[in-house]
């Protein structure tokens, strides 16, 4: 039986990678999270008591404990998700990007290249640590124009900037020690599981409890829209078939600005919501003042991955969205704790520790 690490497991898209990981392949699964405010064993309760699913909540950046890990579990890929990820947050306070997305990348190269070092033949040829990173990178785009694997990096907010950072030291630990990495830099992730101070599941809430529904500065902005499980059968695509050295795009083809998926997802709330507190919920729609440093346009060229590895998205988003509006009003068990806890649908990031807009 072959075993993945998979940090940040417990997290939006670590959780959907380590479900569909136990339900559809016989790997098994070590998760390694933290369990900060974003991670949630609940959206693991349908494989937790898997005997293929293994939990340690470990702090990437401790060296002594991922190098137990290594040797206790012995994998044969890892799948790096662990990562501090809202643009907000970051703006408010970077420390924690730091020293996650950098310092504990670092950490888990320096782990899996002496845990590779030690490997047989003919497991070490196929040993994969895949590195999931972000569109962000890549700065901000015009009207016109994809990112491609070939844009220049020009990260605009402390997350993107700590997450470009985290890209160079994998492309170093490939090429310096031959470490054999793989990245992957996706769109917008959407779909069930995502903690609720992401656009659309803030959306969703907020319209069912009647509240403002705000959006940054006129709502143009634009992103391309990728629903999460696609995104996991990208990543599963290229762990098992990518080459060692190579960056591949994952998107969903779906640039929506934030306006038109605001007012998407309240149309679906007037169809699904029967009992709504009124009846139009784009009425609720408030403009609010732009996040600092907001990039205008994101959009990805997928390409290099449809033709050289043959993944193409499942989901529209408007399939997609539909899917997850349903989650959302279906699992108030899952997010009602959340927004009574640790995130009430506070704004984050309303402006630059410096003053600067």
């Amino acid at each position: 039986m072959k075993t993945v690490l998979i940090t940040g497991g417990a997290g939006f898209i670590g959780s959907a990678v380590t479900r569909h990981t136990i339900s559809n392949t016989d790997w098994r699964v070590v998760n390694v999270d933290k369990l900060t405010y974003a991670g949630n064993l609940a959206s693991l309760r349908d494989v937790a008591h898997d005997a293929r699913y293994c939990f340690e909540q470990v702090d990437i950046g401790q060296r002594e404990q991922m190098q137990r890990i290594f040797r206790h579990y012995d994998p044969d890929a890892v799948l790096h998700l662990a990562a501090e990820s809202h643009v907000d947050r970051s703006i408010d306070s970077a420390a924690e990007f730091i020293e996650t997305n950098i310092v504990g990348t670092y950490v888990l190269l320096e782990s899996a290249l002496q845990h590779w070092r030690g490997m047989s033949e003919p497991r070490r040829t196929k040993f994969r640590f895949l590195h999931v990173s972000t569109d962000e990178v890549y700065g901000s785009l015009a009207d016109e124009g994809l990112f491609s694997e070939m844009t220049p990096y020009q990260p605009n907010s402390p997350y993107s900037a700590s997450k470009a950072s985290s890209d160079h030291l994998v492309r170093a630990w490939h090429h310096t020690y031959g470490l054999p990495v793989v990245t992957t830099n996706c769109s917008n992730n959407y779909g069930p599981y995502q903690f609720p101070e992401k656009l659309i599941p803030l959306m969703i809430i907020n319209a069912l409890a009647g509240k403002p529904l705000p959006i940054y500065g006129s709502g143009q902005n634009v992103r391309d829209w990728l629903y999460v499980d696609d995104h996991v059968s990208a990543l599963w695509t290229v762990l098992c078939e990518g080459l060692p050295g190579e960056v591949y795009n994952i998107g969903g083809n779906a640039e929506r600005s934030n306006l038109e998926v605001v007012t998407q997802v309240c149309a679906l709330m007037d169809e699904l919501v029967t009992n709504a507190k009124r009846r139009h919920h784009a009425e609720l729609i408030s403009y609010v003042a732009d996040r600092p440093g907001h990039d205008l346009r994101y959009a990805m060229d997928s390409g290099k991955l449809r033709r050289e590895l043959g993944w193409e998205p499942r989901e529209t988003f408007e399939s997609g969205l539909r899917r997850t509006v349903q989650w959302y009003l279906a699992r108030r068990d899952w997010w009602q704790p959340i927004v009574d806890g640790v995130y009430q649908g506070q704004r984050l990031g309303a402006s630059s520790p410096r003053g600067t807009r």
